[in-house]
């Protein structure tokens, strides 16, 4: 073979720094565009924020701040003892490990099993992993490290340690405290709740109440104690520790009633007002060699690609709440079936667009904070050859078990013939998957003694 040369002309499409911007802060929720702002503020000398005041603190610091300034100077006692963190529960029970008489051999076990506690207060491990862990020649048995679990599982929180929950509720039960649980002072009571959570958790997590009494040789009065005893025990004794700090969402838009429409506004408090320091600038403009050239001009591109973040979500966010004006006006039993491809089509924009638009993104209305992809769900046919929004279907669900007879409850079946009846064809797979969706235990389990 000869060899050529040949010229053949193609396009592609190539995703300039630009565009790669633009694409990237629009997928960011506000937290994480905050984040990316102070960076940039940091990296970059040309970008300076418009809202700015001389001297004024970062915006974090001050709300860190929780404790006022008294007269003379020092800090608020009680403002000082909110700000000490938590203690862990591997920090609770170390302490309560010093103040015991435990060999070091002993106390150096407690240690090991309290490293392999989880989150709720169990042991995550069986003892014979373990012993496994440990190195042959300190010829640790199962008999020790069985007295090092007992001794483990005699500190505070009651039912650390448990390996199980029936395990957790019965150390719990081995001296129950009588002013807490006056109930407990009967015997019988007594045995039947430990035999219970011993032995019998399944069959009252299922609500089957008639093998309960059958098994348990008691009466329904009795059942009824021990009930509402086991639902005062705590299943998770160490999550009350090491307590995570509450996660706050910032809403992006504010619908509003503005008359007689429902109008989609950009929350003041999301958008950034940032500028070009004019200084630096002009110092570009005079040195047109300086190395601050480039910098000016990803100042300007962030500038221009945040102000075209705020423009997409706001023109997202009114045409959600022009299709939904139900939901405003009577709630998500009025929602409608939404789907990405509607709004990016009546936008012109892509359906990713609309995609990352929609994730992360929090409108405040006044039915509450929602997140936009909220407002978009399949449809349900109806027998009027209409179709209903999954979220309105899930809605009246949750109303009709809300309504129903805690003796009969509603099943499945039920459900969808009661929904038949208000002229939504849902099948029974349906209701349950929407049910196990909005968290509602099947009839069985809903079931009240």
């Amino acid at each position: 073979m000869k060899p050529a040369l040949q010229l053949r002309a193609s396009q592609h499409l190539a995703l300039t720094p630009q565009l790669q911007q633009s694409i990237r802060l629009l997928q960011m929720s506000t937290l994480e565009l905050e984040t990316e702002i102070e960076q940039a503020l940091q990296d970059n000398p040309m970008l300076e924020r418009e809202d700015a005041e001389p001297g004024e603190p970062p915006r974090e610091t001050v709300k860190l701040q929780r404790g006022e300034r008294r007269g003379d100077g020092e800090l608020d006692d009680e403002a000082m003892q909110q700000e000490a963190p938590p203690l862990s529960l591997a920090e609770h029970l170390m302490q309560q490990l010093k103040f015991t008489q435990a060999s070091p051999r002993d106390a150096a076990l407690v240690e090991l099993l309290i490293g392999e506690l989880d989150d709720n207060g169990y042991l995550s491990v069986g003892l014979d992993e373990v012993e496994a862990m440990l190195p042959a020649e300190l010829e640790v048995d199962d008999c020790e490290l069985r007295m090092a679990l007992n001794l483990l599982q005699s500190f505070d929180p009651a039912g650390v340690g448990a390996r199980d929950m029936a395990e957790c509720l019965a150390i719990q039960l081995r001296q129950p405290d009588l002013d807490v649980f006056p109930e407990l002072a009967d015997a019988r009571v007594l045995a039947c709740t430990r035999r219970l959570c011993q032995q019998h958790l399944a069959l009252l997590a299922a609500r089957d109440y008639i093998q309960l009494k059958r098994t348990l040789q008691c009466d329904e009065a009795t059942l009824r104690t021990v009930q509402s005893v086991i639902r005062r025990l705590n299943p998770r004794p160490g999550s009350r520790f090491g307590a995570r700090e509450a996660q706050y969402v910032i809403p992006d838009i504010i619908v509003r009633q503005v008359r007689g429409r429902w109008v989609a506004e950009l929350n003041p408090e999301t958008m950034p007002r940032l500028s070009v320091n004019q200084l630096y600038a002009s110092i570009v403009k005079s040195e047109r060699g300086s190395g601050l050239a480039d910098q000016l001009r990803e100042a300007r591109w962030l500038i221009r690609n945040i102000q075209q973040r705020c423009d997409t979500i706001t023109r997202v966010a009114q045409e959600i709440v022009d299709r939904q004006q139900g939901f405003f006006e009577h709630g998500a039993i009025a929602m409608r079936p939404l789907v990405l491809r509607e709004i990016a089509e009546a936008l012109e924009l892509h359906e990713s667009t609309i995609s990352r638009v929609t994730t992360q993104k929090y409108m405040l209305t006044p039915l509450g904070t929602f997140e936009f992809k909220y407002f978009f769900g399949s449809q349900v046919s109806t027998q009027a050859g209409g179709v209903a929004s999954a979220t309105a279907v899930q809605t009246l669900i949750r109303q009709m078990i809300a309504a129903e007879n805690a003796h009969k409850p509603l099943s499945d079946n039920k459900l969808a013939q009661m929904l038949a009846e208000q002229g939504m064809v849902v099948a029974r797979r349906t209701v349950a998957k929407y049910r196990e969706a909005l968290r509602i235990p099947p009839a069985s389990q809903r079931k009240t003694l």
